[in-house]
């Protein structure tokens, strides 16, 4: 028979347990973030290899003292930048967003920088709640293109190009279409349908170049790069125009062109419905 000293001295005990395991309490938080891509090996965390991602765990595991996840909404490739890239963390309620905000940036290396910091409802996911992403991707047509202090963001094109071929091509994209032909084979799960839905594609004429503005639903691997490479080629006469419209309508990459190199690419915004901002933006 057990005693009522060791009876309550166990429910003592119980009571400590469960409230061990009691989860602590969270916020969610979206960190937009900018970061040149030169030296990086992409957003995604890689054993061995510096990248975007495992700078920033390593400075909130710094600041929180455990590993918080940074899910990203999606995955930039080496060498490429970012000017809105959204992070989702869900870390210890004592951190508001803004004083979060301070306190990563003061560790963070000088080529990652958090422009803003949202808190968020608990059901905000970085990549599945997006709506939208953007990129733009900068060529360089003049000579000064070649300069150090330009060459790194900008892809130097020294071919003559056809402005009215640029845009004929980027009308084509509007609206949806499966990008298999533009996309890196393998890359997406086999029921993948790839199809994609663009909402803005256009090219901005600037006095020393050209910048390429797409936004869409969703992105495949090496997606912007195809198309600028694709489009770049048809624009120097390299490959007829109606190139374009056939490759939209394949099934595979086989004819699509050489992608555009990755420094010259930026994801420059991710949107989310006005709902999941506890604060509106």
């Amino acid at each position: 028979m057990k005693s009522i000293a060791w009876r309550i001295t166990r429910l003592l005990d119980l009571k400590c347990l469960r409230t061990s395991f009691r989860p602590v309490s969270v916020r969610t938080v979206q960190l937009v973030l900018h970061y040149d891509g030169f030296a990086f090996s992409g957003w995604q965390i890689q054993p061995g290899r510096r990248t975007v991602q495992g700078e920033l765990e390593r400075v909130l595991a710094d600041l929180c003292g455990q590993r918080i996840v940074a899910q990203g909404a999606g995955r930039t490739d080496a060498g490429v930048h970012a000017r809105g890239q959204a992070v989702g963390v869900h870390v210890p309620e004592k951190w508001q967003p803004a004083a979060l905000r301070r306190a990563i940036n003061a560790l963070l290396p000088d080529d990652v920088w958090v422009e803003a910091a949202h808190e968020m409802r608990p059901d905000f996911h970085a990549r599945f709640s997006a709506t939208s992403r953007r990129y733009a991707y900068q060529v360089g047509t003049d000579d000064a293109s070649r300069s150090p202090f330009r060459r790194q963001w900008e892809w130097c094109v020294s071919r003559s190009l056809d402005g009215a071929l640029l845009d004929a091509s980027a009308r084509e994209l509007l609206g949806e279409h499966q990008f298999l032909a533009f996309a890196v084979r393998g890359t997406a799960p086999a029921a993948d349908n790839h199809r994609c839905r663009v909402l803005r594609a256009e090219w901005e004429r600037r006095p020393s170049g050209l910048t390429f503005h797409v936004e869409a639903n969703r992105f495949l691997h090496h997606m912007v790069r195809f198309l600028v490479g694709t489009m770049i080629d048809i624009a120097s006469g390299k490959r007829p125009p109606s190139d374009f419209a056939a490759l939209l309508a394949a099934t595979a990459n086989d004819d699509v062109s050489t992608p555009a190199p990755p420094h010259a690419l930026f994801l420059e915004r991710v949107v989310y419905p006005s709902e999941l901002y506890l604060i509106p933006v």
